[in-house]
């Protein structure tokens, strides 16, 4: 039921918006229709899942918030590690000690976890390599400071998950 209503508003409003009539005769452009039965059939598809309590999350303004603080920590957290990098690289001796580390997240969706995962990538030195059981995380890390889990988990993850969390669930 919700399907169909979600097909029949979006074909209304792709109707409304584009008036599918010749200006002169005034007869209904047909190729036009069809492009529009198919948009509105792409649009069921791919927003299936997308419900009411969604909409409200999604326009909660105490995530906007948070996203806009999570916007000046992360720019921090870059600027501090491209200095990181830059003293690397420029450094004679190049004090590296490279190595694949096991995080372990709090976070349960996917759209968090792709958004932690990918924060960890823009940031120099860091880059996800997979995930494993929605739970963890590996992590290439240029400067290996410390193989346990949770001290890891604190030095990389520490600084973006709680702002996540408080954005994306």
């Amino acid at each position: 039921m919700k399907k169909t209503a979600l097909f029949i508003a979006a074909f209304c409003l792709w109707f409304l918006l584009v008036w599918p009539f010749h200006p002169i005769s005034q007869r209904i452009l047909w190729p036009d229709v069809f492009v529009g039965l198919g948009v509105a059939l792409l649009i069921t598809l791919v927003m299936r899942e997308f419900s009411v309590q969604r909409f409200r999350r999604l326009i909660n303004p105490v995530r906007y918030f948070w996203l806009v603080m999570y916007a000046f920590v992360f720019a921090y957290y870059l600027i501090k590690a491209n200095l990181d990098m830059a003293f690397r690289i420029i450094h004679p001796s190049m004090p590296i000690k490279p190595g694949i580390v096991k995080v372990k997240t709090n976070l349960q969706t996917d759209t968090a976890i792709t958004a932690l995962a990918n924060s960890i990538t823009l940031t120099p030195g860091t880059l996800t390599v997979d995930v494993v059981d929605r739970n963890y995380l590996y992590v290439h890390w240029i400067n290996v400071q410390t193989e346990n889990e949770a001290e890891a988990t604190h030095k990389i993850l520490g600084r973006f998950e709680w702002f996540i969390k408080k954005i994306f669930e």
